[in-house]
């Protein structure tokens, strides 16, 4: 049987790491994507293959739309020369930056970096793919649960989450023809070094989130990469269009 290949941006740390390793566990083959850590990207790479997989780590600059064109055709040259495809199966937008700041504090280059990253370069991103992405095939884009509930600092990013949510829809309507299933993953507050690491390394912001939350402790990076090897696992294909937060109970 043909494995089923993924595209994870920003599967070198983080999120992105944890999703890159279940997806291995489960059987699908990945590239990921890095924008400057090659070593992170190598050690993700060797993971997938002590897993019995197959993976390549591409770089990429997901706030760069003018790059997008140039890597759709690496990738194409991938996929011919390590699978022999023409095609991949599943693509995960979860590459991103985070920026703490007030509402009255953000400045424009703040702005146009999420901008950028969060909104733009998933939309171009994807539509730059969409002809190397397989019919019957799978997209999962990377939100946030600071969609649902508001803390101070995170208008910004939060409201790039938000357009990605209804762009989630849309895209599920319109390749609705193509058998290509669309959904939002809406992580929760996750221990890793995402936006300097707050949740990992403060002590005191740690515990007031495990307390506001159903299950009692903070996400860990492997609490979200099982979510996405299961999105895209073979008896989930007709969850479509749905925003799926995975955060333990936050703020319940």
């Amino acid at each position: 049987m043909t494995r089923k290949i993924a595209l994870v941006t920003g599967g070198s740390r983080g999120l992105g790491r944890s999703s890159v390793v279940q997806l291995a566990a489960a059987g699908i083959d990945v590239v990921l994507t890095y924008r400057s850590r090659a070593d992170e990207a190598a050690a993700a790479v060797a993971e997938v293959e002590a897993l019995g997989g197959r993976a390549v780590a591409l770089p990429l600059d997901v706030g760069d739309s003018r790059s997008f064109a140039a890597f759709a055709a690496t990738l194409a040259a991938q996929l011919r020369d390590v699978w022999q495809r023409d095609r991949f199966d599943f693509l995960v937008n979860n590459a991103g930056v985070g920026v703490h700041a007030s509402f009255a504090a953000t400045d424009e280059a703040q702005f146009d970096a999420l901008v950028n990253v969060h909104f733009k370069g998933v939309f171009f991103l994807t539509q730059a793919l969409l002809p190397l992405l397989a019919d019957g095939g799978r997209i999962v884009n990377v939100s946030s649960g600071l969609t649902r509930f508001a803390l101070p600092g995170f208008a910004a990013y939060a409201a790039m989450k938000g357009a990605v949510e209804v762009l989630t829809r849309y895209l599920a309507k319109e390749l609705g023809p193509r058998g290509i299933a669309v959904n939002t993953l809406a992580p929760g507050a996750i221990e890793t070094d995402f936006g300097g690491g707050s949740v990992r390394d403060d002590a005191q912001l740690n515990q007031f989130i495990a307390a506001q939350t159903a299950l009692g402790r903070v996400g860990r990076p492997d609490d979200i990469g099982g979510v996405v090897a299961s999105l895209l696992a073979p008896g989930n294909g007709w969850i479509n269009a749905q925003r799926i937060e995975a955060s333990g109970g936050m703020f319940l």
